[in-house]
């Protein structure tokens, strides 16, 4: 398998930026265990990346402010090396570029813009380039933290398992967005949005291979919340804490990931820095924490499934390794192989098998 892994490059206020750019490594399953191939890429702040379904085509996100020439870029995969060659690169659209998703059956690339709070539209041209943003969507609104959530600023961008609704979670205003998506166009649902509790600050979301829910990681104060989904409307079932009860230092959540069965969710928590552990019931949607594995780093701002789910890989970002835990499919819990890569800063991983 390939593992793709995004670094921060440059110094910002939360992160050193040592990286170097894109780092490609080849990772054997069997082993559980990780070799250096190249770096692959270098750009600057490469902090999200995402495939195509082949795995031929990687995009990244130059995370830079809306003054400092934001940018998307498009990468050939070579499968057999594991290098990128670039393919092209447009301009964002919006500043501070943090995630986005791939939708080939819609014919487009999506990107959320923290700093200016808006969505961007690229067009998927036939050869994996992009085209220049054909659609920018300025979300407008702010909530009660006077530091955080002083404007919008959309953190994730999520389709239903349809690709007919994306889901956008903006940490500044306390909602998911809904648009429906047609023709390579976002437009607006009815009802337009689904809106969090006060101060919970909506990071990222993923959707139930069911369709029936969404599951929403709030940085702020560290919950998950589980909405039901029909047709692109969401309604609030619950909401429940990340940390264990005995924790009562400062915690942020970072990702979120589901298994391709729906049993388990896991988060990824950044001060206390663990993965909690989550199993789904299968009626309802409902979440019951399992517990909290240590990831053995800090700030474990990504993390992965490998695609047959035997294997999570969790980036430290701020003690610059990725750390690897074997899945009992069973149970969900985590136990780590002693395996450990060490990548400056990394940020954001995608993997592929070949």
């Amino acid at each position: 398998m390939l593992l793709h892994i995004g670094t921060y490059t440059e110094p910002l206020p939360h992160v050193a930026g040592h990286g170097q750019g894109i780092y490609t490594y080849r990772f054997d399953p069997a082993a559980g265990a990780c070799d250096l191939l190249s770096v692959a890429a270098e750009m600057r702040s490469p902090s999200y990346l995402a495939l195509n379904v082949a795995g031929d085509r990687l995009y990244a996100v130059q995370e830079t402010d809306a003054g400092d020439n934001p940018i998307l870029c498009a990468f050939a995969v070579d499968s057999g090396r594991g290098r990128l060659t670039l393919l092209n690169c447009q301009p964002a659209g919006g500043g501070g570029p943090c995630h986005l998703l791939v939708n080939e059956s819609g014919g487009v690339v999506i990107a959320a813009h923290y700093g200016t709070g808006s969505v961007g539209v690229y067009p998927l041209l036939t050869d994996g380039r992009l085209g220049p943003v054909s659609q920018v969507v300025q979300h407008r609104g702010h909530s009660v933290n006077a530091e955080r959530q002083e404007g919008p600023h959309a953190h994730g961008v999520t389709l239903d398992q349809i690709g007919r609704f994306l889901f956008v979670t903006d940490l500044g205003m306390d909602k998911v967005m809904v648009y429906r998506l047609d023709a390579g166009r976002l437009i607006p649902h009815e009802p337009p949005f689904a809106k969090l509790h006060a101060g919970a600050g909506p990071r990222h979301a993923v959707v139930h291979p069911n369709n029936r829910f969404v599951y929403v990681v709030n940085e702020l104060d560290s919950t998950v919340t589980v909405f039901s989904h029909d047709a692109g409307v969401l309604e609030r079932r619950q909401t429940l804490s990340a940390l264990p009860d005995d924790f009562s230092g400062e915690s942020w959540c970072g990702e979120i990931r589901i298994t391709k069965t729906g049993r388990f969710v896991y988060a990824s928590n950044r001060g206390h820095d663990s993965i909690a552990i989550f199993a789904c019931h299968p009626d309802d949607g409902r979440l019951t924490l399992l517990g909290c594995e240590p990831t053995q780093g800090r700030t474990p701002r990504d993390f992965a499934l490998t695609p047959d789910e035997d294997y999570l890989l969790a980036a430290n970002q701020d003690s610059d390794t990725v750390v690897v835990f074997q899945v009992n499919g069973e149970s969900g819990l985590l136990r780590p192989t002693g395996q450990v890569i060490d990548v400056p800063n990394p940020a954001s991983l995608v993997m592929m098998s070949p």
